[in-house]
């Protein structure tokens, strides 16, 4: 069961010993098996974002601001052809960052701290950072902007003629597009590491020293989260006031597993929202989102009243001000993660019409055995023997389908057999733990779901899955509540519930296979359980495309 590393196969590496990888961050934008160009493009992506961001910051140095050449020194790997992060690296990084520590970040980005990270705080990065932190906290939020805006506007041109471009232009396009997203990724995580984590920490501790409150009230209700946008869309939509094309024109770079490059989003197919159409306009007027928006910003006005209330007046004015910012930067994880998003969605289709045209000439045998090719094997010279190198990589990817690896891990990975989520483990506890990231507490049916593409959630059910991503909220904003296996304080499930006002418990570990559809549960959203309350009578198979844990 075990696969040995080989070169022709981009999606699986070698661990060095001892290091600690984690698939919980990763796992939302790359949620199972992943394609070979897909993961090509995420793993220099993923380790430039991440790396450039820290240096905005000050904690790296010029040296680890670039990628390494040598695959070995990475710290951003796929193994079994899932995507993984390595914890020792971006835990190193936060414990040279004064007022956090690569403890706090590996909890609130992946959910909980390994026991096994030491940290060993280190100053001498101190006035570099206390020199940059500053400039790039309070220039992104501008450049992030105007790129979102600029991006958005190229993505409708681009996907409007990418169908009808010749080779030559075709290619043109996809390294366009493939500059882009990752520029865009960069961007996006230096949002994160930057300006969004760094506000919340300051939140944490205001609430804290306050003594009012909790951070899962306090850090939603902000609203312009984009997710919630196409909620309000689909909700218009379900009320005759736009048509569906206006979503799919606005919304039409989300779709089940948008991150994987062979999916089809929305625009290419709309039958998910034809059926959430059809599923909001069966709901209350009172449940409309954007009233429930205004009822969830009133709450968090009312908090932060009470909080500078609490504080001695001497701190109130530096309480407010750190108020205020919050509001305008929380948001803006969502809008970077939609930049890069279009960017992925522009590369989708410059692949595919290049997929049409080799295979249209004969070069590979489908369309979409373009997405088992690497960046290099379409934007430069083709592999000799490209129809043998293809099949090897699609019997490889099959067989990964047929694995599951942990979450986490230190080393490499042991692969298991798969096995269907078919019911729940009747001799586990009937308590499940996670991290509480939307409050609010909430007894229902629950309904595991692997993949949004066979999704049929019912209103009102308990939503359980492995993980989300920005298509899966407009099938949580019609649920009761949300767990999930991953996922930290700052994860996209947690940011997106909490606008939503959806209890949601993260980090599970394995809900989705310790809950069955059909078991009624209670999610609390602050405390952080679930409880099993009664199993459901007859097993239901869970819903689901590419099996994942």
């Amino acid at each position: 069961m075990t696969v040995v590393p080989e070169s022709w196969d981009p999606l699986h590496a070698a661990s060095p010993p001892g290091r600690l990888w984690s698939r919980a961050n990763i796992g939302e934008a790359l949620p199972g098996v992943l394609t070979p160009l897909t993961w090509d493009l995420w793993e220099v992506a993923a380790e430039g974002a991440a790396r450039q961001a820290f240096h905005a910051l000050g904690a790296a140095t010029r040296q680890e601001r670039l990628v390494p050449a040598d695959r070995d020194q990475r710290f951003a790997r796929a193994f079994y052809g899932r995507g993984a992060v390595q914890l020792d690296f971006l835990c190193s990084m936060g414990d040279r960052i004064p007022g956090t520590s690569g403890a706090a970040i590996a909890e609130q980005i992946f959910g909980s701290a390994p026991e096994s990270i030491r940290g060993v705080r280190t100053r001498r990065r101190y006035p570099i950072i206390a020199a940059r932190m500053p400039y790039t906290f309070f220039r992104i939020p501008s450049v992030l902007r105007s790129v979102a805006a600029d991006t958005e506007d190229w993505w409708r041109r681009q996907i409007a003629v990418a169908p009808s471009l010749d080779h030559g232009v075709a290619v043109q396009l996809f390294s366009e597009s493939t500059a882009r997203f990752r520029r865009n990724v960069a961007l996006q995580a230096t949002t994160l590491f930057c300006v969004v984590q760094p506000i919340y920490d300051v939140l944490e501790r205001l609430t804290t020293s306050a003594g009012v409150g909790d951070m899962t009230s306090l850090a939603g209700g902000y609203g312009s989260v984009p997710e919630t946008a196409v909620v309000a869309d689909l909700w218009r939509a379900s009320r005759g006031e736009i048509d569906l094309s206006v979503v799919v024109d606005r919304n039409g770079f989300h779709g089940p597993r948008e991150g994987e490059l062979l999916s089809q989003v929305w625009r290419e197919d709309d039958t998910p929202l034809r059926r959430l159409v059809t599923e909001y306009a069966l709901m209350d007027e009172t449940r409309n989102p954007l009233r429930r928006e205004a009822v969830l910003r009133e709450h968090r006005v009312g908090l932060e009243r009470e909080i500078l209330t609490a504080l001695p007046a001497v701190r109130r004015p530096l309480a407010r001000r750190i108020l205020r910012t919050a509001s305008r930067v929380i948001p803006l994880r969502g809008i970077a993660k939609d930049s890069f998003l279009q960017a992925s969605d522009t590369i989708r289709a410059s692949a595919r019409r290049i997929g049409e045209l080799l295979a249209a000439e004969g070069t590979i045998a489908d369309r979409d055995d373009v997405f088992f090719l690497c960046e290099a094997e379409i934007a430069g010279r083709r592999p000799d023997h490209i129809r043998g190198l293809i099949q090897r990589r699609r019997e490889r990817y099959d067989h990964y389908l047929t694995l599951e690896i942990p979450t986490r891990w230190q080393g490499n990975p042991v692969p298991v057999a798969a096995v269907p989520v078919v019911d729940g483990d009747e001799s586990t506890s009937a308590t499940i733990n996670g991290v509480g990231v939307s409050p609010g507490v909430v007894e229902g049916i629950a309904r595991v779901v692997i993949d949004p593409a066979c999704c049929d959630v019912e209103p009102g059910e308990i939503l359980v899955t492995p993980a989300t991503d920005p298509s899966w909220s407009s099938i949580m904003f019609i649920s009761a509540a949300l767990v999930v296996d991953i996922g930290g304080a700052l994860s996209h499930a947690a940011i997106v519930a909490r606008e939503l006002a959806v209890p949601c418990v993260v980090n599970t570990k394995a809900g989705s296979r310790r809950i069955r559809t059909g078991d009624r549960c209670r999610v609390d959203g602050t405390t952080g359980t679930v409880t099993i309350l009664e199993r459901a009578a007859q097993p239901i198979t869970a819903q689901h495309g590419q099996a994942e844990t």
